[in-house]
């Protein structure tokens, strides 16, 4: 804050979702006054371009860490009530569960078409006759949950009660969020790529600007900084060296099935077969959440295979990792296996170098606020991050929740 004038001058680096509900908490804590306080969101590519636009958007009481994780699950029912969130972005409770598969093999038959010709087709698994509906119930199955081939299922556990588990839509939530921070006198600069965080030369160091590169300007330009909100997500350490922050790349594909299916969100575990994936014999493991908007998002595991590119718009996807997500959930489910693929996509997760993520909170350098690290769990403790930054930049300290454990200072930082 200028001494002589009482300004803030807050930067936010990372334009993910919790660079994104931080800048929305910051235009809405109390003390935020536009004419004097300038808040800039820096982003290198666009808002949502990474994770945060290609997660999931499972939140659940059980998630981790636990300073985070009831602050968060909360304020995301808030925002939606303020919001109208579940219509902009797709807030709704949902099921969860665990589920253990055999996956089919699928054996192709020739249809004729109205037309008379011949077109290849799958056969009909008939899970929902009255025989298979039995099955599913003797696994453990609840009975809305019809969209699990009956063969398949070994077992089904649920992993929520009423209330536990919600979801929303990742790219719409957090385009959401920058929309209404913008409303609010948020500035935000895409295609901003932030070359250094300068601090004073001082024995105590303090952030003094923020220097960056746009792809309009052959000279890098620099901004004035009180405070400076690292959120660049995998791109943090890349931002601030000494962030122990890493990346992992994950491939995710979205299918809109051939009917509506109901809203669950499931762990699978689906034992393959020979040759299903081009492979030996393998267990597969994605993760399905079925969506709102009608269609069926699906993640495979993470690779460390190729390093962490520029921005999020050089991320390399991996066709044959896509198509093997694709090929493991049609294994368990008809309507999967015949719906149309929409989407097939990868992005990076920001992991910790040191322990489980993330880390929220001052670092040894004055006005530095680290907000990095979230994992997978990134959406869901988006809201409760968001609200703590924001009262350390305006308050001082904390007050919502006890992050002492996720103190980036006792990392090093």
């Amino acid at each position: 804050m200028s001494a002589e004038t009482g300004t803030r001058n807050i930067v936010v680096v990372g334009g993910g979702i919790i660079g994104s509900t931080t800048a929305y908490f910051l235009s809405r804590h109390p003390s935020y006054d536009p004419s004097k306080d300038n808040i800039t969101l820096l982003e290198a590519s666009k808002i949502a371009g990474g994770a945060s636009g290609k997660a999931g958007g499972l939140l659940a009481t059980w998630a981790y860490p636990a300073a985070l994780v009831p602050l968060s699950f909360r304020l995301h029912r808030e925002l939606a009530d303020a919001h109208d969130g579940r219509e902009r972005w797709g807030y709704r409770e949902v099921n969860c569960g665990q589920v253990d598969c055999k996956g089919r093999a699928i054996e192709k038959v020739e249809k004729k078409s109205k037309d008379g010709a011949k077109e290849g087709s799958s056969v009909s698994l008939e899970k929902r006759s009255a025989a298979a509906l039995k099955k599913l119930k003797g696994a453990g199955v609840p009975e809305d949950l019809d969209w699990l081939d009956a063969d398949a299922v070994n077992y089904y556990e649920s992993m929520s009660g009423p209330g536990e588990t919600a979801q929303v839509h990742p790219y719409l939530f957090t385009t959401s969020m920058a929309k209404l921070a913008e409303e609010k006198g948020v500035k935000i600069e895409l295609g901003a790529m932030v070359k250094s965080i300068n601090t004073t030369s001082t024995s105590e160091k303090a952030v003094e600007s923020v220097m960056y590169s746009t792809p309009d300007s052959d000279a890098p330009k620099t901004i004035l900084a009180s405070i400076v909100v690292l959120a660049a997500g995998p791109w943090t350490s890349r931002v601030w060296p000494s962030a122990p922050i890493t990346a992992l790349r994950a491939h995710s594909v979205t299918i809109k099935p051939t009917r509506p299916v109901s809203a669950y969100a499931l762990f699978t575990e689906i034992s393959l077969a020979a040759h299903t994936l081009g492979r030996p014999a393998v267990r597969a493991a994605p993760e399905i959440y079925a969506r709102p908007d009608g269609e069926v998002y699906a993640c495979g595991e993470g690779d460390s295979l190729v390093p962490l590119p520029a921005t999020t718009a050089n991320v390399e996807v991996d066709q044959q990792r896509c198509d093997d997500i694709i090929a493991s959930v049609g294994t368990v489910s008809e309507e999967l296996r015949e719906g149309e693929v929409h989407a097939r996509q990868a992005c990076y997760l920001p992991n910790t170098a040191v322990r489980g993520g993330p880390f929220v909170g001052l670092t040894s350098v004055t006005g530095l606020i680290m907000a990095a690290g979230h994992t997978c769990w990134g959406i869901q403790n988006a809201p409760g991050t968001g609200k703590c930054v924001s009262e350390m930049c305006f308050d001082g300290k904390v007050r919502s929740a006890n992050l002492s454990s996720l103190d980036p200072r006792k990392f090093g930082v």
